[in-house]
């Protein structure tokens, strides 16, 4: 099943070009929450056989993550929290998944909108506790473009040199799950000790 699906995304993307992957990675980043491994290693392994400019890809998909990410950022700015609580439920967000998403953000300050970029299962949502705290909007994007910037480059990376080796894309892939979280990890310990300091 699985297989179809990425089959049909390749050939989604392949037929629409950098517009199937700016309407994906929009999709991917707001309300609709599928992996972006499933637009962006197609997208790759597409520029790998010329058919794309990885360059490109990877701009239109930072672009499309970015815009996506201000959608959910303005919506819940707009219509706060009572809103997302309402609807959510239809879109796969329930009640002690935004308090857990809110409880990051407070925890970890402006900066978790970069990292929560980076974290699965977070990178979708992150943006509508930024939107709720009102978050300045240009720190909000820079936030956001680092992040999802460093997700989309790896993963336009891994399916261009991988190509359609789904076995070793799906063990690479891991493997950079695990090193990215890693690095927040450090990212935040670091931020933190610098925070200290200021004090």
């Amino acid at each position: 099943m699985m297989h179809e699906i990425i089959n049909w995304i390749v050939q989604t993307v392949g037929a629409l070009g950098y517009i199937g992957i700016f309407i994906m990675m929009f999709l991917e980043s707001s309300f609709f929450p599928f992996p972006s491994e499933v637009v962006m290693i197609p997208a790759g392994y597409l520029a790998s056989q010329g058919e794309m400019n990885l360059y490109v890809a990877i701009g239109v998909g930072i672009l499309g993550s970015l815009t996506g990410a201000l959608f959910n950022y303005f919506l819940a700015s707009k219509f706060g929290r009572a809103f997302l609580l309402k609807y959510g439920k239809y879109l796969f967000l329930k009640e002690d998944s935004l308090e857990k998403l809110e409880n990051f953000f407070e925890k970890h300050g402006h900066i978790s909108t970069f990292t929560g970029r980076l974290i699965p299962g977070i990178r979708q949502y992150i943006s509508l506790p930024a939107g709720l705290a009102n978050m300045d909007k240009l720190l909000f994007s820079i936030y956001t473009a680092l992040g999802a910037g460093i997700w989309v480059i790896l993963l336009a990376l891994l399916g261009y040199f991988l190509g359609n080796n789904q076995a070793l894309i799906k063990e690479y892939l891991h493997q950079i799950t695990i090193a990215t979280v890693t690095i927040i990890a450090i990212i935040l310990a670091i931020y933190f000790w610098i925070k200290r300091e200021k004090r």
